[in-house]
């Protein structure tokens, strides 16, 4: 077990353990949820490919680069960006950057992940017929209840960090990734006998090329980076809990085909389930809210199936949709917030004991503000204005930090990789480690020129994008 400034550093029991681990913290509600939405909206099959493609030509190198930076230095962000970078101030600003981004993005992710346990309570206990009613998502995130269920969540999130890298958040992986996988499956099988899944199931699978538009390359790579955690300095924090004697292509490689998969099967769920919920259904008519679709839209179309398997089957199948998308949530979760907490620890010299604590508190109590921004406090409710209205606290934090700073810390992280990482080999000679043949080969190649070419110009172009069209309401895409 490594060690930095003190503190004994945890590290993952074997690849499988890591593999798990990282692909629990990639696969959260962007697949579940947020992958179908846009493959709805943006041309099912024609979505699907681009998607394919953005994983393997762009994210992968992203995902390696950031994987490499935390096994390297074997520190936290701000630590990898510091040691890798000679110690340059301005880097070190960038690594401060990937820490406050999980920080923030897991504010807003509690609140979600709070709704979804409120929404898999009440359909575990027969509210299945409320929770499709178009006032319930309105009722619920105005309930005092919602609360209890924060700190609830918060004890169980803090509970299984505090328990370290293995016993805690490789242990919470190797149990629910696993039953996420078996979940997600049987409900694609369930859904694929009902009457006209096969509509839905064509749109998604049979591609349209009148639909391939410049949106949906830009929907489909803002999705492939969001969807597997990059820019979070989650894969920095990760590679820093990874052995050296295993090789990071392979196994990135692996998590991203866990993490593909997963949203594929996700879409191979809710796509064919919108058209047998309605048949006549329009895609482009459909909400581009991850939110909506899945507090809103979905309930209505689980209470549909009474109709197929009775109120109880609905209320079954909705019981283990949403215990699925809790499962993806909370891995999701405890991954983000180790990141602040990996730093405490790193740079801060804290037990980790002590780190927790500290985040716990700082987390429920900006939390709590995210929760009442939707009615219940007019300050969190209309927070700031941009973008052509008001905005919440909770829209700021979910605009800002999940939309437009992950491609800017990506970018950041293919610079320093591509041109001012020079000891021990660099990139490539980390890449190399318990992977000889990477040396001369055609991955050594493609990372190499990826990342000093193209992808840094797509990220800075998603970044510029990003703002635009969140602050300004204006999408740069309209230019071409």
């Amino acid at each position: 077990m490594s060690t930095h400034g003190g503190q004994a550093r945890g590290q993952f029991s074997s690849k499988l353990g890591f593999i798990l681990a990282a692909a629990g913290s990639a696969v959260g509600l962007g697949n579940l949820v947020a992958f179908p939405v846009m493959a709805s909206k943006n041309g099912g099959a024609v979505f699907l490919v681009a998607y394919v493609v953005f994983v393997v030509l762009v994210c992968l190198p992203v995902m390696m680069a950031e994987i490499a930076m935390g096994r390297a230095s074997q520190r936290n962000p701000v630590g990898a960006f510091s040691a890798l970078s000679g110690g340059a101030l301005r880097w070190k600003l960038a690594g401060w950057l990937a820490i406050l981004t999980p920080f923030m993005i897991s504010v807003f992710y509690t609140v979600l992940t709070v709704w979804i346990v409120m929404y898999f309570v009440a359909s575990l206990t027969g509210g299945l017929e409320q929770l499709a009613q178009p006032e319930a998502f309105g009722l619920t995130v105005a309930s005092p209840s919602i609360f209890v269920y924060l700190f609830g969540l918060q004890i169980v999130v803090f509970w299984v960090i505090l328990r370290g890298v293995r016993k805690g958040i490789e242990r919470q992986a190797r149990i629910l990734m696993p039953t996420l996988a078996i979940l997600l499956l049987g409900l694609v099988i369930f859904v694929m006998v009902l009457d006209n899944a096969g509509a839905g199931l064509r749109y998604y699978l049979v591609p349209d090329l009148s639909r391939l538009n410049a949106g949906v390359f830009s929907a489909a790579l803002n999705q492939a980076f969001f969807s597997l955690s990059l820019g979070m300095g989650i894969m920095i924090t990760y590679g820093s809990y990874f052995s050296r004697e295993e090789s990071i292509l392979s196994s990135g490689r692996l998590v991203a085909v866990a993490d593909t998969s997963v949203a594929f099967l996700a879409g191979l769920l809710i796509l064919p389930a919108i058209w047998v919920f309605d048949p006549a259904t329009n895609p482009d008519d459909l909400s581009s809210s991850s939110v909506g679709l899945i507090f809103t839209y979905l309930p209505q179309i689980l209470l549909s199936l009474q109709d197929t398997v009775g109120y109880f089957g609905a209320s079954v199948v909705s019981s283990v949709f949403f215990a699925l998308v809790l499962f993806a949530a909370f891995t999701s979760l405890v991954s983000i917030v180790e990141i602040p907490i990996s730093y405490l620890i790193d740079e801060w010299n804290l037990e980790r004991r002590k780190a927790v604590m500290l985040m716990s508190v700082l987390m429920t109590v900006c939390a709590i503000a995210a929760a009442t921004s939707f009615g219940m406090s007019e300050f969190f409710t209309n927070f700031i204005s941009y973008g052509g209205g008001q905005r919440s606290f909770f829209d700021l934090l979910a605009d800002t930090f999940s939309e437009v700073i992950l491609p800017f810390v990506g970018l950041l992280a293919c610079v320093l990789c591509a041109w001012r990482w020079r000891s021990n080999g660099g990139l490539h000679g980390e890449l190399a480690v318990g992977n000889p043949a990477y040396r001369g080969s055609f991955a050594e190649r493609y990372i190499n020129f990826s990342l000093r070419t193209f992808i840094p110009v797509i990220l800075l172009f998603v970044f510029f994008n990003s703002v635009a069209l969140k602050y300004f309401a204006f999408d740069l895409l309209s230019l071409l």
